[in-house]
């Protein structure tokens, strides 16, 4: 049982390096340790599977956090219009919705699935499921691959088994294991784009509310470590939404989440704009006032109560004590981070395999050749928006390119 390549798990990246290096002549396994492949993806986007992003490259990278240079490469050397038209021709056309977000005409991520799966039965690649890898050696310039009762030898391995996220898929940090023991650093792991629970939350009446193009600031020992813009989901134990799905990579437990609940930025201008209404009307109710904001009016009155204001009171009884405390509420209402959501709900994990010992021009480990990582194993956490399913793909097809390049080198 010896191939060029051997590819630990069955997801996207896996998948997509493997039809790519097989395409190119490379005898391929793939080996995963469910019964069958995908299951992350099978439920990505509900079960729609928003596959990529139509944005431009040069708009792509910026949403990767500290990683945007790592994941260049790759983005440049298979790009979302490549992903695109890689569908398109097999059967699957995307179409743009939600504000950049491409999904399968179907709607229907089983469809995405299948294109993968046709490909790899039309190169013969040998898929094995239900082969949970025990270890993973390196013998004499050969890699083997070790189950109870099976064992794979290849010149090159991709590992490929996901993160943590959604264990019930099979993500449950096996990558990180087979890394460490080839030598490997793995950067500390939690859950992103997960929820955030808040401690002594007051906004579950405002459940379902949700905040558009929010601004969302994170602070930490009095010190902001993150601002953004996005939108914002009230739940019954806290916040959640793109914006703060996509902020949660830098939430810690203890920090406090400030939201800028309408377009005015500072709290002089709220007060201005309270001041100039209650000129123009002072028997205005104090509610009327903060729902003209664009505050959707349970939020408002859930505000009014937190800063102890009856909101149908006239605006010419709020005094400025109380117009200065509901200015920096809506300005900046404070949420003291409780927990992230877990594993079991984040979208991703943060961290993971060390990006400098990475090569970001080949997915090559720097530390042991013939090893490649790619996907979600690596430190690497996208926005939500289908950005990290196309680093899966762009990274998957890196791997296969750099592989079939060294092999056909003189």
């Amino acid at each position: 049982m010896e191939f060029d390549l051997l590819v630990a798990g069955a997801g996207p990246a896996g998948l997509f390096c493997g039809i790519h290096a097989a395409s190119a002549g490379m005898r391929v396994c793939i080996l995963e340790k469910g019964g069958s492949a995908g299951k992350k993806l099978r439920i990505a986007g509900s079960g729609r599977c928003n596959v990529t992003n139509a944005a431009s490259v040069q708009d792509f990278v910026g949403h990767y956090g500290e990683a945007a240079r790592f994941v260049t490469p790759a983005l440049r050397n298979f790009t979302n219009r490549d992903l695109i038209e890689y569908f398109s021709d097999h059967g699957v056309p995307l179409v743009e919705m939600n504000g950049g977000k491409m999904f399968p005409v179907s709607q229907k991520s089983q469809d995405i699935l299948k294109a993968l799966l046709e490909d790899l039965s039309r190169l013969k690649v040998k898929v094995v499921y239900n082969f949970p890898i025990s270890c993973v050696e390196l013998d004499a310039g050969a890699f083997l691959v070790r189950s109870v009762d099976a064992v794979y030898h290849a010149k090159n391995i991709l590992i490929t088994t996901g993160g943590s996220s959604y264990p019930v898929t099979g993500s449950t940090g096996d990558g990180y294991r087979f890394a460490q023991a080839l030598g490997h650093t793995i950067a500390e792991t939690a859950p992103a784009l997960t929820p955030v629970l808040v401690v002594d939350y007051r906004f579950a009446d405002c459940a379902g509310i949700s905040i558009k193009d929010a601004g969302i600031r994170i602070v930490r020992d009095g010190k902001t470590v993150c601002q953004a813009k996005g939108d914002v989901l009230f739940t019954h134990k806290g916040l959640s939404g793109p914006g703060i799905l996509d902020s949660s990579r830098y939430v810690r437990k203890g920090d406090v989440i400030l939201l800028q609940l309408s377009a005015a930025s500072s709290v002089d201008e709220v007060e201005k704009e309270i001041l100039a209404a209650s000129d123009a009307s002072g028997t205005r109710t104090i509610k009327a006032c903060v729902c003209a904001m664009e505050i959707p009016e349970r939020l408002a009155l859930s505000v009014l109560s937190l800063c102890g204001v009856d909101g149908a009171h006239p605006l010419s009884r709020l005094n400025r004590e109380s117009r200065k405390s509901l200015s920096q509420a809506i300005v900046a209402l404070p949420f003291t981070v409780r927990d992230l959501g877990g594993y079991d709900e984040a979208m991703v994990t943060r961290g993971g395999i060390a990006l400098s010992e990475v090569n970001p021009k080949t997915m090559e480990s720097k530390i042991v050749p013939g090893l490649y990582f790619a996907g979600e194993v690596l430190d690497i956490d996208g926005d939500t928006g289908g950005y990290n399913l196309q680093f899966a793909f762009s990274s998957g097809k890196l791997a296969a390119d750099s592989m079939v390049k060294k092999r056909n080198d003189p």
